[in-house]
């Protein structure tokens, strides 16, 4: 809702239009054809077609649809998240957000206290994200990754919008894999980063988007049998996004899919 002291809130009720259920059954859903590409498991693929069929049962129609600038999604988010993050931490002197240093760091000057005690409470990723988004930012190389990136941004939002003129939901994996192991891909920072290539665009673009489990029931009922390595144990999540101001329909549309 609107709040006088907060320059960035906004009267929703005068934007979001309210659907009833037999409104929303005659939404379109879009399906990206660049989201169904090679590289997905074959638990994803059989999820999809799971909760396409299941859709389709309740009077949802589907389309298929281009959003051609996804495949520069990724590398376009690695570089404006870090950017941000180093942005953000920057602000943060390293004594009052971070751990107490003593004697036994080698601190000898208030320089060391500064030096050693600022990234002492950031894991590995943490820094590595702080370490990308200082050198992007940098002089020589903000242009040619961060101002780069931002431009790259607005192409990603406007396949959004451009889709949303032919749909009004959009329908794709929540990720390529069911989960992987802990401690699996740490080692490898950019296959786990590759994770997320179906939902980052919708972060880029600024929409809301809702994560769905397939089946909900036989993936509990799974967990409950104790199979936690196995991946036909594992629940596969389909993602509906949705136009700005939307959430009630893809929230609609997510309990319709629940209760069925």
């Amino acid at each position: 809702g609107k709040d006088e002291l907060d320059s960035t809130s906004v009267n929703y009720e005068t934007i979001a239009p309210q659907h009833n259920s037999s409104e929303i059954k005659k939404f379109v859903i879009g399906i990206p054809k660049e989201y169904f590409i090679e590289g997905l498991s074959d638990e994803v693929k059989i999820g999809m077609e799971k909760a396409m069929t299941r859709l389709k049962d309740l009077g949802f129609k589907f389309k298929e649809i281009s959003l051609p600038h996804t495949k520069y999604a990724l590398s376009c988010y690695y570089i404006i998240m870090p950017a941000e993050v180093s942005a953000n931490l920057a602000r943060f002197d390293g004594i009052r957000y971070a751990r107490v240093m003593s004697n036994e760091y080698g601190v000898t000057s208030l320089r060391d206290v500064y030096f050693k005690n600022k990234g002492l409470g950031f894991g590995k990723e943490a820094r590595r994200r702080i370490l990308l988004g200082t050198f992007v930012l940098s002089s020589g190389y903000y242009d040619a990754y961060y101002s780069k990136a931002q431009k790259v941004r607005r192409l990603i939002k406007e396949d959004f919008d451009k889709a949303f003129k032919e749909v009004d939901v959009i329908f794709t994996p929540v990720a390529p894999t069911t989960a992987f192991k802990i401690g699996e891909k740490i080692s490898d920072p950019l296959q786990m980063y590759l994770s997320d290539i179906f939902t980052i665009p919708v972060n880029l673009a600024g929409l809301p988007a809702i994560a769905i489990p397939v089946d909900k029931r036989q993936a509990t009922s799974d967990m409950k049998q104790g199979i936690r390595d196995k991946k036909q144990g594992l629940p596969v999540g389909f993602q509906l996004i949705g136009k700005h101001w939307h959430e009630n329909v893809i929230l609609g549309i997510g309990e319709m899919y629940e209760n069925e």
